[in-house]
């Protein structure tokens, strides 16, 4: 029996059977709902206690307000013009250099050396260890207190020891020739032990056979030091410079302490420029501007570094 040909052909749209939308949870696996879960109270700390000041100053970076009345005015960058047009801006920049690379050379050689001395298998060196440390572990300001008066230079502990070999003690944290020595001091002492005790880790990690191999090709000690302990520490030394930079850039409780910036401005580096515009001076715009340009210096060097200087790190065991 054939079929009628006037029947009505079914519609191949009307067969096709829509899927429910899925929401963004609901295509989730179960792992990525956990990591998520996981993630999620850092990222908020993160965006409330870092990027929302970091958006809020590249903001008031363009403002002029006193931080009291409830209007600020526009300026656009009538603010970082000011900075870089202004000599004490500039002395500034100079004092954290200065600052920073005194910090940075005197920890990372002294860190060395003593790492260097502390894995020798000499007696009572565990001792010794925990007291290069312990500074690290002080508050900032407590230090400070302490070494103001070790430099007094009529009763300081150095005034004594220097008269011991017949000088006398300059007035270091009144005069700005010493301010700034006498401020590094204080910085090296203060993260001293932390690099100690990385560089010690780095060279108990040092495999014994390298040594022995060098030594059975004839090289004495400062060639071993050269050709197998200083390659095998590079990734030491890359992390120590990376937070060291970082870290001195934003010292700000020593130098409140000891010499608030003076005298002349000469130990007055760039995050006690930050705080004197805005809280002494009572000009965020500017405070804000300095803020930027710490950060975008801080956020370029660690980028060069990270892709050249990585580079030449040795990570092999």
């Amino acid at each position: 029996m054939q079929q009628s040909g006037n029947l009505p052909r079914l519609n191949e749209e009307a067969l096709i059977v829509e899927k429910p939308t899925r929401t963004v949870w609901q295509r989730l696996g179960r792992e990525e709902v956990i990591f998520l879960l996981f993630v999620f109270p850092n990222l908020f700390l993160f965006a409330v206690f870092t990027f929302w000041p970091m958006a809020r100053a590249f903001y008031l970076s363009g403002v002029r307000w006193d931080m009291i009345s409830p209007t600020k005015r526009w300026v656009g960058l009538a603010n970082y013009e000011y900075l870089f047009n202004n000599d004490a801006f500039r002395k500034t920049l100079v004092a954290s250099l200065y600052y920073t690379v005194g910090t940075i050379g005197g920890t990372l050689i002294l860190g060395l050396l003593a790492a260097l001395l502390l894995n020798l298998p000499l007696r009572g060196r565990d001792g010794v260890r925990a007291a290069v440390f312990a500074p690290n572990l002080l508050s900032g300001a407590a230090i400070s207190i302490i070494w103001v008066y070790m430099f007094d230079p009529r009763y300081g502990i150095i005034k004594e020891i220097l008269g011991w070999f017949g000088a006398s003690s300059p007035n270091w944290l009144r005069d700005p020739d010493w301010a700034m020595p006498a401020v590094i001091v204080v910085s090296i002492w203060r993260t001293l032990g932390f690099a100690t005790v990385i560089y010690l880790a780095g060279l108990q990690a040092i495999p014994k056979d390298l040594y022995e191999a060098a030594k059975v090709d004839g090289a004495g000690a400062f060639w071993r030091f050269r050709s197998v302990t200083i390659p095998m520490l590079s990734p030491i030394l890359f992390f120590l410079m990376v937070t060291s930079v970082l870290s001195s850039f934003q010292s700000f409780d020593i130098i409140r302490v000891m010499t608030q910036g003076g005298p002349v401005d000469s130990t007055s580096t760039l995050i006690w420029y930050i705080y004197e515009q805005g809280f002494i001076a009572m000009n965020a715009g500017r405070s804000a501007a300095a803020t930027v340009i710490l950060f975008l210096f801080l956020l370029v060097f660690t980028l060069f570094q990270v892709n050249y200087s990585e580079r030449k790190v040795h990570y092999g065991s």
